[in-house]
């Protein structure tokens, strides 16, 4: 009886473990088999323990180049589509117009419909504008695709704001930039931030259309499709668990920082 008691107190607690658990189980396997050392081409069978993967991260030809590429499109897209949509944000929250509520529909269009749809429609018209598949196609096209996701993380956060704290600012004689710079901007840094951290992610996971609009350029999520067609090496193991770390590292510091700034309020 006491055992039931203490599970219908606690059964929330116990089903967001178990939930967390099973997100978590593909990164244990990724981290796992990162220290693995196969005797075949696929890395799938667990054979002995080895760090050669880890001393030698760049030891598979085109691996760190398409990595390296990866992040470069991801930080330019996310730059891009953070400041678009940081800006249509805000107009379609402070300021009225013409089809203000046509633009608030098509914005979620691109969360909407498959990514094989979009990643066609760019392809098309790539090729009827002439364009050369590559590097400024695949950032053109993670511009777009990310562009919806900044616009509805940033609206969240300006409707929220309170306006009278703009309004307060100004009756304290601040101008209109200082009154971005020292109210405005700081309210909606957590929504830019979130929309800037998603549209990373997505730009830098994404294959359907980069694969679409690519050409002959190969990225880290193209390249661990390929590899998978041949072989997978222990090296795209090391270089998700790396990132799954340092993706961790980031939340857990941001947290820290939270706590101590709440702490230094109260």
């Amino acid at each position: 009886m006491a055992f039931v008691n203490w599970f219908k107190r606690n059964v929330v607690v116990i089903a967001g473990l178990l939930t967390l658990a099973y997100l978590l189980l593909p990164n244990v396997v990724v981290t796992v088999f990162s220290f693995n050392k196969p005797k075949g081409r696929f890395n799938y069978q667990w054979q002995e323990f080895s760090t050669d993967a880890w001393r030698d991260p760049c030891g598979v030809s085109g691996l760190c180049g398409s990595l390296g590429l990866s992040l470069q499109i991801a930080l330019s897209a996310t730059l891009g589509a953070t400041l678009l949509g940081t800006l249509i944000a805000f107009a379609l929250v402070r300021y009225r117009f013409r089809a203000r509520g046509a633009v608030n529909s098509l914005i979620f269009l691109p969360m909407a419909m498959p990514e094989v749809v979009m990643a066609a429609s760019l392809l098309t018209l790539f090729l009827n504008m002439g364009a050369e598949l590559g590097f400024w196609t695949i950032l053109i096209a993670h511009i777009m695709f990310c562009l919806s996701f900044v616009v509805v993380a940033v609206k969240a956060r300006v409707m929220s704001m309170d306006p009278r704290l703009e309004q307060a600012a100004q009756d304290l004689y601040a101008g209109p930039v200082q009154t971005f710079l020292r109210v405005t901007l700081p309210i909606a840094a957590p929504g830019i931030a979130a929309g800037a951290l998603l549209a990373f992610a997505l730009s830098f996971d994404d294959f359907i259309i980069t694969n679409f609009n690519a050409g002959s350029t190969v990225t880290f999520p193209m390249f661990v499709w390929g590899s998978a067609q041949r072989g997978t090496p222990v090296q795209i193991n090391v270089i998700g668990t790396a990132m799954f770390v340092v993706a961790v590292a980031l939340v857990l510091v941001s947290m820290a920082v939270g706590n101590r700034r709440k702490r230094q309020k109260a």
